[in-house]
């Protein structure tokens, strides 16, 4: 679909554009059908979106063209854009950019998870403005993209090329996620800052994860020793997991939090050490999922009747 012409979900009712103005075709609250082919819908938004950015603000002109204007698809983007964040004066601009685009073309999960996180990211972030503001200056969103390329590597046994790839995103993004960890997809980095994530996690689709984060290990030991995270789980700011405990399907984890035992499904943990709402016995169970619904606070009239 050419720039510029109106994608057919804009003229849905659930559309949050105000009707009339000069971006409403390009500003969704919500995923195109499943019909639709989300890749190239996505980025028809994104290329949308920037055009209008590169005409309001002449200072970013060239860089936006450069970055996503000149590119004949998403991949190609990101690929150049990854590249030139993560280059170094030994590490160039111009083979990052032949791994990542290569790396993305060959794998069509690699394009459809950044998709899903590009989705992720503007329903669930009420700061995210647009796609292509989450695409160009969203460092969680750009250190999971570099992790799933790092973690191809790993497995396609260039270790080194992963272990330097995990590095460079650790000094460039300040996101610091071992390349044998395994991330599914409709991941929010919120913020992103301090997120470590060691070996042998294993992360669901869905998840939100705010800053300061940890999925580490408990000591020295070997083997099967991280957190594994199901779908939908929402783990608040500054919380520690350690270990190799399960956090249940649509789980809460509370900002601040110390989990060191499995958590039940649909339930929240909060405190350090962690506690379950409701106890052990008889857990509180909640109906949304935390992990899309972004709720951090609804548990605090339950857990206590000294609210500050």
């Amino acid at each position: 679909m050419p720039v510029g012409q109106s994608h057919p979900i804009t003229n849905n009712r659930h559309s949050s554009s105000s009707p009339g103005t000069a971006t409403a075709a390009f500003m969704p609250s919500f995923p195109p059908p499943e019909s639709e082919d989300d890749e190239s819908w996505v980025w028809t938004q994104i290329k949308a979106e920037v055009h209008r950015d590169a005409d309001s603000e002449p200072a970013l002109a060239s860089y936006l063209y450069a970055t996503v204007l000149s590119h004949p698809s998403l991949p190609r983007s990101l690929a150049f854009h990854l590249a030139n964040k993560l280059s170094s004066p030994t590490l160039l601009s111009t083979l990052l950019y032949d791994l990542f685009l290569n790396s993305l073309s060959s794998n069509p999960s690699l394009r459809s998870a950044a998709v899903a996180d590009l989705l992720a990211a503007r329903h669930r972030d009420p700061a995210c403005e647009s796609f292509s503001h989450c695409l160009l200056n969203y460092k969680g969103f750009l250190a999971i993209q570099a992790h799933r390329i790092s973690h191809l590597l790993w497995y396609q046994s260039r270790r080194p090329l992963a272990l330097a790839l995990q590095s460079r995103i650790a000094d460039v993004f300040a996101v610091d996620i071992h390349p044998a960890a395994r991330i599914g997809k409709g991941i929010l980095l919120d913020h992103a800052t301090g997120v470590v994530i060691g070996e042998t996690a294993v992360i669901g689709n869905n998840v939100s994860i705010l800053h300061h984060v940890t999925l580490g290990g408990t000591g020295k030991a070997i083997g099967d020793r991280h957190p594994k995270i199901a779908d939908g789980v929402l783990i608040g700011a500054g919380a520690t997991i350690l270990g190799n405990v399960k956090i249940g399907e649509g789980a809460k984890i509370g900002a601040g939090s110390l989990v060191l035992k499995d958590v039940p499904p649909r339930t929240t943990a909060v405190g350090n050490p962690a506690r379950l709402l409701g106890g052990q016995e008889k857990p509180a169970r909640h109906e949304d999922v935390p992990g899309e619904s972004m709720d951090h606070t609804s548990f605090i009239q339950q857990w206590s009747d000294y609210i500050i």
